[in-house]
């Protein structure tokens, strides 16, 4: 059930996520940090995209041009600078895998816009809309290919294993997704499962990684692992929250796609089981039925305020992210270990 008191799910203390640089800027900050690493992957990411096929590094050029935080990137290369790896000449493992976690990241990409349908991404035209959904879905599996040749050139069967598990789980997620679509009565925790696999899990595998290539305890590697479980069930959830409570040159993407896809996430759930009766009705049909008019998304919003389901999804985000910070207790003071904190509020606070 969700709860539907306006008090917060969980007391959200922003002290205890440093006192560094807030929001956008914190990661800003972790990449001008991690700066010179970020250009020897994103070296990498534009090397292994070449192909002698045009195509592919045509539509290679569009997905670079449009950007991207590259925050999955960004985790694999800060877990492994906090476990002490990348200082020495001759440490580049981390840059590799941060450059196969971005093709996983991207191939997915590709294909859940063709499965969606979506003409934007990241404020421009997706690559389906521009080269068509053959052509992205190709170029997603090459993307898929090129991320395992990276993992083979590290040369770890561990460092394989969780990678490729994760893509894996992503997959899964994804196909759960498709199977809770126009269902009202998904239960919250089949929800929360969807986006763990859909999301949580690179986050999760990214940071992992790091402590791996750097020889640490397993114990480190769990909790590096901890702290990317819990970023990404936050990011999502915020994401999530977004689709309902941002305009579109912040989202990046078309407002209520989320709504016209039927997709079942929080701030849906939340607005369905605190409806009147009307209200309810009116859910049944934009969400299970699939008939939805132009007046609909406006209607949605409307109702989504009433029942304050943005601030119940930004609560259960701040949950995650107090976990996600808590992870890091264990690795000594330094400016990283507060940009990774930072990073964190930064999860939560795009959706102010």
């Amino acid at each position: 059930m969700v709860s539907s008191s306006s008090e917060p799910l969980t007391t959200y203390n922003a002290e205890a996520i440093g006192k560094g640089a807030k929001g956008e800027d914190a990661l800003k900050a972790l990449a001008a940090y991690l700066a010179e690493d970020m250009v020897a992957c994103n070296q990498a990411i534009i090397d292994r995209m070449q192909s002698s096929v045009p195509l592919i590094p045509q539509l290679g050029a569009h997905l670079v041009a449009a950007g991207g935080k590259r925050l999955r990137p960004l985790l694999t290369l800060a877990s492994a600078r906090l476990c002490g790896y990348g200082s020495e000449e001759g440490q580049t493992r981390h840059i590799g895998l941060a450059a196969c976690v971005e093709f996983i990241h991207t191939a997915t990409l590709l294909h859940d816009d063709v499965v969606d349908e979506s003409t934007l991404r990241r404020g421009m035209a997706s690559a389906n809309a521009l080269f068509g959904n053959k052509a992205s879905v190709l170029v997603g599996d090459f993307l898929f290919a090129r991320s395992f040749q990276l993992m083979t050139a590290d040369g770890s069967l561990e460092v394989m294993a969780i990678l490729s598990a994760a893509s894996a789980t992503i997959a899964e997620g994804e196909v759960l997704q498709m199977s809770t679509q126009n269902d009202l009565s998904t239960p919250i925790e089949r929800y929360l499962e969807v986006i763990h696999g859909k999301t949580a899990a690179l986050f999760a595998a990214a940071c992992r990684v790091g402590a791996v290539v750097a020889g640490q305890s397993q114990e480190v590697e769990i909790a590096l692992e901890q702290y990317g479980t819990n970023l990404g069930m936050a990011f999502q959830l915020v994401d999530d929250a977004l689709d309902y409570a941002a305009d579109q040159q912040v989202l990046g993407k078309t407002v209520g796609d989320d709504l016209r896809e039927g997709k079942i996430t929080l701030p849906v759930l939340a607005a369905y089981e605190r409806g009147t009766e009307e209200e309810q009705l009116f859910w049944k049909r934009v969400i299970e039925d699939n008939e939805q008019t132009e007046e609909d998304l406006s209607r949605a919003l409307e109702i989504i305020a009433r029942t304050e389901a943005i601030r119940t999804t930004i609560e259960c985000a701040r949950s995650y992210a107090e976990k996600a910070v808590q992870a890091l207790e264990r690795f000594p003071e330094s400016d990283l270990k507060t940009l990774l904190q930072e990073t964190v509020l930064y999860t939560v606070e795009r959706a102010r």
